[in-house]
């Protein structure tokens, strides 16, 4: 017959298990470019509606894209930015603005 191990099952099971490593996913920025035709307010619109920013601070973002030529919108999962690229891509289509869209890893 087997030797059995005194010290407690729980004590044992609670002893041997490892903590899976769980690595955060990469950060990607969803990037507005400025252009001479997409109206101010356009990009304002786009910036509440898809990236939930609110009026200051969707017109703060609006203007550094103005001025600077390029803006981040905001910052995503691979899957979630891919989406909100195709998704103001195509309503600045749409909406006949030549808007463009991009994402890049952080």
């Amino acid at each position: 017959m087997a030797k059995q191990d005194p010290t407690p099952v729980h004590e044992r099971d609670l002893a041997t298990v490892d903590k899976p490593k769980v690595e955060r996913p990469r950060l990607y920025e969803v990037l507005l470019h400025n252009d001479d035709y997409t109206t101010q307010e356009f990009v304002v619109y786009i910036l509440m509606k898809f990236f939930h920013h609110d009026a200051d601070t969707a017109t703060k973002i609006m203007l550094h894209v103005h001025t600077k030529g390029i803006g981040v919108a905001g910052v995503f999962t691979y899957e979630v930015a891919e989406t909100k690229v195709a998704q103001v891509m195509d309503f600045a289509r749409q909406h006949q603005h030549p808007l463009q869209c991009t994402m890049e890893k952080e």
